[in-house]
């Protein structure tokens, strides 16, 4: 790729973080730091649901080269090479919309890497200025790092051709990114407007602390699942429910289906992958999904009554019934567009609500230690005055 072409794929990236850089620095809030990071965790999170649409839409290959399209900047540049791959084969992967889409992607990709950038610049700078714990710069340092790897995965899915393992893997990194950036925003709140501390005893918030990272786990493999079956085309496996092709256990190849290293459609040994696989994916998701929805409700339930996690579990049960029932509805509706992108949506804002949970579980926990540290042991200042 020439360098001019690189060169004009960094400046759209500029280009695509001067709006919101922009709307940081002109914003009324008075801690623009703060503000930068909650920008990129809602850029973040638009990013994870673009990403989701280019896959269901099949775009991902929409420009089979990387980071350009056809080793140039844009679709415009490369119109002639598309379109004269959409006419050798129109039903294909490249198209010009798929390509648009598979770019507009990336561009937004690039501007969210601008943005981290930029957080992790200024963090260093504050940091040199004024040691003050809001602009530690580890954190931001790993967010720089982990955006940096997530490209390397973007680079990846498009190189080696769409590989499940690949694909599944570079969703789970955006959402530990948007992790990453949900759980430094709580940081970033509580450092500059302290929540006051709910009277709680320590072993209580501490069953919550490990009911939220138990869900946070049970999440996290729960994603991986829905990656799994979104990558590897399984989604309509099962067509009715809660039955699966009329049994409860249905016929499944697992040794197939689980096979993490093969191709697309293909078995490790280079055979299309059986029907039976696809229905091992499909199934697994669909029953590990009842029980992440138990432990994950439970969490809820036991934050519920907490006045410092009362929104934060509100929103995680709404969101998580709202999960179960767009996750049914592409069962019965076959798949509709919208409505499996709204489903990819939904998994991100629990990640998003359940990192919020996590980090004001743990610092209730630790308020409610310290409280019971005082308690126990009152100050020593009150033993001076008596000889």
């Amino acid at each position: 790729m020439h360098l001019s072409t690189l060169a004009q794929l960094a400046l759209t990236g500029l280009m695509v973080a001067l709006l919101p850089l922009s709307l940081v620095w002109t914003s009324a809030d008075s801690n623009k730091y703060r503000k930068l990071v909650w920008v990129c965790a809602f850029l973040t999170f638009d990013l994870i649901v673009f990403g989701a649409f280019t896959r269901l839409t099949d775009s991902g290959l929409g420009c089979p080269d990387w980071p350009g399209c056809y080793g140039l900047a844009n679709p415009f540049l490369a119109h002639a090479e598309i379109s004269a791959a959409e006419a050798l084969l129109p039903s294909g992967p490249v198209t010009v919309a798929k390509a648009w889409i598979e770019m507009i992607h990336r561009y937004l990709a690039m501007g969210i890497g601008v943005l981290i950038t930029a957080l992790l610049l200024q963090s260093c700078w504050q940091w040199r200025k004024q040691r003050a714990a809001e602009y530690s710069p580890v954190l931001p340092a790993l967010l720089f790092l982990a955006v940096c790897v997530q490209g390397a995965f973007g680079a990846w899915t498009v190189t080696l051709k769409l590989q499940p393992a690949i694909v599944t893997t570079h969703l789970l990194l955006g959402m530990g990114l948007l992790a990453l950036l949900v759980w430094y925003g709580g940081r970033q709140d509580q450092l500059i407007k302290p929540v006051r501390a709910v009277t709680a005893s320590p072993p209580a918030m501490r069953n919550i602390r490990l009911l939220a990272a138990s869900s946070a786990l049970l999440l996290l493999a729960q994603l991986a699942l829905g990656g799994w079956t979104s990558t590897n085309y399984a989604t309509l496996a099962c067509t009715d429910f809660p039955l699966c092709g009329g049994k409860l256990v249905p016929p499944m190849d697992f040794e197939h289906g689980f096979a993490l290293w093969r191709e697309l459609g293909k078995t490790a040994a280079g055979h299309y992958l059986p029907f039976a696989a696809l229905t091992a994916i499909h199934w697994v998701h669909r029953n590990f999904a009842f029980v992440v929805a138990v432990v994950v409700g439970y969490t809820c339930y036991r934050a519920w009554g907490h006045r410092a996690l009362h929104r934060t579990a509100r929103g995680l049960a709404v969101v998580l019934a709202l999960q179960l029932a767009t996750g049914v509805a592409t069962i019965f509706l076959s798949f509709p567009l919208a409505l499996a992108v709204l489903h990819n949506a939904g998994a991100a804002l629990l990640v998003v609500l359940l990192t919020m949970l996590n980090y004001r579980a743990k610092f209730q926990y630790e308020i409610a230690q310290k409280a019971a540290a005082s308690a126990v042991f009152p100050h020593a200042t009150t033993a001076r005055h008596h000889p």
